[in-house]
């Protein structure tokens, strides 16, 4: 089974050919130690490249865009003198965002920490994203309690919530938005999450193409191996 489960680690998430290895000379502790460090950098970096000025901002990828409610009527907005309320929008709602991913890191590494030798198999025999599906099942509850209270603070300190009834009382001209369909906190809080988990799945394929960038001693031990 030991040897089973390190080859494992070698052919799926190492990328290296097993015979490269002297698989006999990696413990049960080693294979799930070396992945536990390259997770753990993996997700320091997403949390890193998130969690500051224009983390969501400046990246198409996870930049928030409006609600759905808003989108159906920017263009009407736009067109009628509107377009500093949409622009101041969508600018505070990603500034809230990256004033909350921060606070993820502690939840991640602690969720790397308990990972079991069986929810490493997974990873390790799982698909390319295995890790940030993990991820995903044990911290986006508890991440989302965590994020929102921060995104509330965040839309409270750039007066989020005027500028959406800035917006809304342009759109409520056209009887296209009711204030009751706004939940900004939640949806700003739920589209960090996604942002993260994006950018984490992304690490994640990085670190399978390419896992000598995966830094650690740990880690370094597993990857010397490689002759």
């Amino acid at each position: 089974m030991l040897q089973r489960f390190t080859a494992l680690a070698a052919a799926l998430l190492f990328c290296v050919s097993a015979h490269a290895l002297d698989l006999n000379s990696l413990s049960n502790k080693d294979a799930v130690g070396g992945l536990k460090e390259a997770l753990t950098q993996g997700a320091g970096t997403a949390v890193g490249m998130l969690g500051k000025n224009d983390g969501f901002l400046g990246n198409p990828k996870v930049k928030i865009p409006l609600p759905d409610n808003l989108q159906k009527v920017e263009g009407l907005v736009r067109n009628f003198g509107g377009a500093k309320y949409v622009d101041e929008l969508e600018t505070a709602m990603n500034r809230a965002a990256e004033a909350a991913v921060p606070e993820a890191k502690t939840l991640l590494v602690n969720a790397i920490k308990s990972m079991s030798v069986e929810d490493a198999k997974g990873i390790l025999t799982g698909g390319e994203d295995a890790a940030t599906q993990y991820f995903r099942r044990t911290t986006s509850t508890p991440l989302g309690e965590k994020f929102k209270p921060i995104v509330q603070k965040a839309i409270a300190k750039v007066k989020l919530a005027d500028k959406y009834d800035e917006f809304a009382g342009k759109a409520a001209k056209f009887g296209l938005v009711k204030d009751s369909d706004a939940h900004l906190d939640s949806y700003v809080t739920q589209k960090a999450l996604d942002g993260l988990y994006l950018m984490m799945a992304e690490q994640e394929k990085a670190i399978r193409q390419d896992p000598v960038s995966a830094a650690g001693s740990l880690a370094k031990k597993v990857f010397g191996l490689v002759q």
